[in-house]
């Protein structure tokens, strides 16, 4: 089977939803991923959820190109979340015949946290979707290890934690303890480059992370050893931002060379 490979929304963000289709199926992607939330309070919102004409734009490229939805963002869980209040977005995900939901936790009450993902999981599996926990460091779910402990605590076979190798160097993790998480918990993976040198300051992170990443083989991250330590065949979400590259390079050829780059590491691995 072949492993299938998506262009994440932040690699074209400028794109609107129904591009970022047609983008995906120009540049050689088997998959896309719809961002119904923006991260952001500066991203535009998208008229997506429901029976509107944007959504049914979208569903009429996925049909004409072939292309799935492999993930839907960002569903961010904060103290004062209601998970209810997710039910017209998680139902959007799975009419778009999305697998996955990505996940940030931002409650600094990590027992808190633990019972509303639990609860998201179960909302999510209800529409036949998984949950996928992105640990980040500048959020409540800082690195791969309290990741791995929100959901195992949680203790739904439908969570998962993502990993996003740029995420996995910024917060200091090691590839070495993906073996503690339990297979079943692994549903898909991110995949970007950046130089090995970590910045000192969080806001250089973070500007880093929405910005300014590089193609897969172009930066100095272990990313080879990282597809040794996950299961074969996982499914990859390519994101790379690369803001000053799109002054003077299309959205098309951005995503062929983020697509080139993971395949030419793929082949290698």
């Amino acid at each position: 089977m072949t492993r299938p490979i998506s262009l994440a929304a932040l690699t074209v963000l400028e794109l609107t939803p129904p591009e970022m289709v047609s983008c995906a199926a120009e540049a050689g992607f088997s998959h896309v991923g719809i961002r119904l939330i923006p991260a952001t309070p500066t991203e535009p919102q998208y008229d997506l959820v429901g029976d509107t004409p944007m959504r049914r734009e979208v569903e009429r490229r996925l049909a004409d190109t072939g292309t799935a939805v492999l993930d839907v963002e960002i569903f961010r869980l904060k103290p004062e979340t209601r998970v209810a209040d997710f039910e017209a977005t998680i139902a959007c995900a799975a009419h778009l015949g999305a697998r996955a939901l990505l996940v940030a936790g931002n409650d600094p009450d990590e027992s808190r946290l633990t019972d509303r993902f639990a609860a998201f999981c179960d909302l999510a599996a209800s529409h036949g979707l998984t949950a996928n926990l992105e640990f980040m460091p500048w959020t409540d779910a800082k690195d791969l290890v309290q990741a791995t402990r929100i959901v195992t605590a949680a203790g739904r076979r439908n969570g998962g934690v993502l990993i996003d190798p740029f995420h996995l160097s910024r917060s200091r993790s090691r590839i070495a303890d993906i073996a503690a998480i339990p297979p079943v918990h692994l549903h898909f993976m991110q995949f970007c480059d950046v130089p090995a040198e970590v910045p000192h300051t969080m806001d250089a992170i973070l500007a880093e992370a929405r910005a300014e990443r590089l193609f897969p083989g172009d930066g100095g991250l272990d990313l080879r050893g990282l597809l040794h330590a996950l299961p074969p065949g996982l499914p990859i979400s390519v994101e790379v931002p690369t803001h000053t590259l799109a002054r003077s390079m299309g959205a098309v050829d951005r995503a062929r060379r983020a697509l080139a780059g993971t395949r030419a590491l793929l082949a290698g691995a």
